[in-house]
């Protein structure tokens, strides 16, 4: 008999023919809306593994109506919408499925970044409202990217990627992380720094750390203040390690230049969120990591992970604290 799984989301046959061939699944077929939490509560308690999103919250109410769960896959690097701690005290495995992502996030955040600098969206809106009329000395100027200084909050294979691309445009990169990486300076020709001053140095500041309860408004207003008045902050890593009241405020009163952010604390970001308001942001639908080929292999990874604990065997990316 198959061990019975329960798939939060449509995800893509290559990795739902492979749960199909070693366990009975249940699956939420709704590709753009995430399971209700009722509906959700009524599967936990009747499967032996649980295949989940970002958008799932798996908190430990949920995990303590369950009685067969062996294991929670979560097709995401990230893995602040499940309680690690009261997984692990049941005897619970975590998984994720880090390295999949890291080129196409890496490529996203450059763009994102690009975009930011050079005000891409804005020069397409104009055009598009007709509103180009001639050329102009300064019309929608930006800022330069090549020879500028990129500060790197965060030196995971993500933020070690993005330093890759900023190496192209031969830009002066410096880093912050909670434990030094020598190898990478010398590799790399980079500087470690403390944040204060990435920060008040750095013409563009990229955020590449997880959420954690440490990280949480990491960026706050202090720290804002402390960016160049010309400084562009980059956020594709998650919502909540930026203060978005204190962001709005210091955009909206020109201390930054611009943000570009694929995340946000509350997601979907509600349309009357007041960055949203602000010409000098440019906002994504957190889509580091949505390239056709890279979410099919997320998708695929996440699957074998699970197959592999619910056989009994060691999945390479497990999570415990």
């Amino acid at each position: 008999m198959k061990p019975q799984i329960y798939v939060t989301r449509k995800i893509p046959d290559q990795a739902l023919q492979l749960l199909l061939e070693h366990t009975d699944v249940l699956m939420w077929e709704n590709e753009d809306v995430p399971v209700p939490r009722d509906i959700l509560e009524a599967h936990i308690r009747q499967v032996d593994g649980l295949y989940s999103m970002l958008t799932d919250t798996i908190d430990a109410t949920l995990l303590q109506q369950t009685t067969r769960l062996k294991v929670i896959s979560n097709m995401a690097v990230g893995y602040n919408n499940i309680d690690i701690n009261a997984a692990n005290k049941k005897g619970i495995t975590v998984t994720n499925t880090p390295g999949v992502l890291t080129e196409t996030t890496a490529d996203l955040t450059f763009a994102l970044l690009m975009a930011t600098a050079r005000r891409i969206v804005e020069s397409q809106q104009l055009v598009m409202a007709g509103q180009w009329k001639t050329w102009s000395p300064m019309l929608l100027t930006g800022q330069d990217i090549f020879g500028a200084t990129i500060g790197i909050i965060g030196m995971g294979r993500i933020g070690e990627a993005l330093v890759k691309r900023a190496q192209g445009f031969q830009m002066n990169i410096q880093y912050y992380n909670r434990t030094r990486k020598p190898e990478l300076e010398h590799q790399y020709r980079m500087t470690y720094t403390d944040l204060h001053t990435l920060l008040a140095t750095s013409d563009f500041v990229c955020i590449m750390t997880p959420l954690t309860p440490e990280t949480k408004h990491m960026i706050g207003m202090d720290e804002l203040k402390l960016m160049k008045k010309s400084a562009i902050l980059i956020n594709t890593a998650r919502g909540g390690i930026v203060d978005e009241a204190a962001l709005y405020e210091v955009l909206s009163q020109g201390g930054i230049w611009g943000a570009g952010l694929d995340v946000f604390e509350q997601e979907p970001v509600p349309v009357d969120h007041p960055l949203l308001s602000l010409p000098n942001v440019v906002a994504l639908p957190h889509i580091g990591s949505a390239s056709i080929q890279t979410r099919t292999k997320m998708a695929i990874v996440a699957a074998q992970q699970l197959i592999k604990v619910l056989h009994g065997e060691k999945a390479e990316h497990t999570i415990t604290l």
